[in-house]
């Protein structure tokens, strides 16, 4: 009866030498495909950074083309000097800063309509709402198209060829996702809140400003970058609703500009698309900060 209590206890105990080589290799296999993912998602922004420090002739001539043989900041002071550009990348900070406001007003109230203040349908009409989104923009703008010619005949209104119509058009893409983000983060919070909240004399009013929004603040983040992302990368909507140079954004701006028939001025294309990529960059890095700060702090508070 020993021996087999022993040879039970040998076979039952766990082998933490092959437990700790096995997490070793799974280690070594998990960094093997992030420096392959890297490798993969890098490549095209270190090239186009490569691209944009060389001259037309080097670009054009039959050479390395991961090597700078005469690196010139030639194409950013060209690019950073025409009015053009600059028009273009204020028009794009306009419209994606009053998309993102215009959008997280109307988001943050149906979301809260439609995960707190229940009625009839309210949950098909959450479910509508997302789906609404799934709709592809390339079939949207037809019949948007169609509206705006009914309002230029019928109100004398010319919605066409102007930056701020992207105000009102953009919002077709961002409203119903981030409604969708912020119905999930409210319906997490616990119900105890509110009608503790409503039990003291608040308004719904209030318990939104006061109760729900802070709480939710790291859902409003995530909706905050997904809308500024997609108002700023936009490009079939304002290549379909706008022409004049002065009322272009930046995605369709540097194409229409910078290319010209068959002759594409690489160098100054590849600048133009880095300088662009910069504010989301930048807001990405603080935003997703605070985000990740604000799930910690929510997390040990209590």
């Amino acid at each position: 009866m020993a021996d087999a209590a022993i040879t039970a206890g040998t076979v039952a105990r766990p082998n933490y030498g092959s437990m700790s080589r096995d997490r070793r290799w799974a280690l070594r296999w998990s960094y093997f495909f992030l420096v392959l993912f890297a490798i993969f998602f890098l490549m095209p922004p270190i090239y186009m950074l490569i691209t944009s420090l060389k001259t037309s002739q080097e670009i054009s001539a039959a050479g390395n083309p991961w090597w700078i043989y005469d690196p010139t900041l030639e194409n950013y002071i060209e690019l950073l000097t025409q009015n053009h550009y600059l028009t273009f990348f204020r028009n794009s900070a306009i419209v994606s800063v009053c998309v993102v406001a215009l959008t997280m007003l109307i988001s943050v109230i149906a979301a809260f309509a439609l995960a707190r203040m229940k009625f009839w349908g309210s949950a098909t009409l959450a479910t509508g709402v997302f789906l609404t989104y799934l709709i592809p923009e390339t079939l949207l703008f037809i019949p948007l198209f169609k509206m705006f010619a009914w309002v230029n005949e019928t109100l004398g209104i010319q919605l066409m060829n102007h930056w701020w119509t992207l105000i009102i058009l953009y919002p077709t893409l961002t409203v119903p996702f981030c409604t969708w983000i912020m119905i999930g983060y409210f319906a997490s919070i616990p119900k105890e809140l509110d009608e503790a909240a409503l039990i003291d004399g608040a308004t719904w009013t209030q318990t939104l400003t006061k109760i729900f929004i802070p709480v939710a603040l790291p859902g409003i983040i995530a909706a905050t970058i997904f809308a500024f992302t997609v108002s700023w990368a936009q490009f079939l909507y304002p290549l379909a609703f706008t022409t004049s140079a002065t009322e272009l954004v930046l995605p369709v701006g540097i194409i229409t500009t910078l290319i010209k028939g068959d002759v594409f001025n690489w160098g100054q294309i590849m600048t133009g698309a880095l300088l662009g990529a910069a504010p989301p960059l930048v807001i990405y890095a603080f935003l997703m900060d605070y985000y990740i700060a604000g799930l910690t702090a929510g997390a040990t508070k209590g």
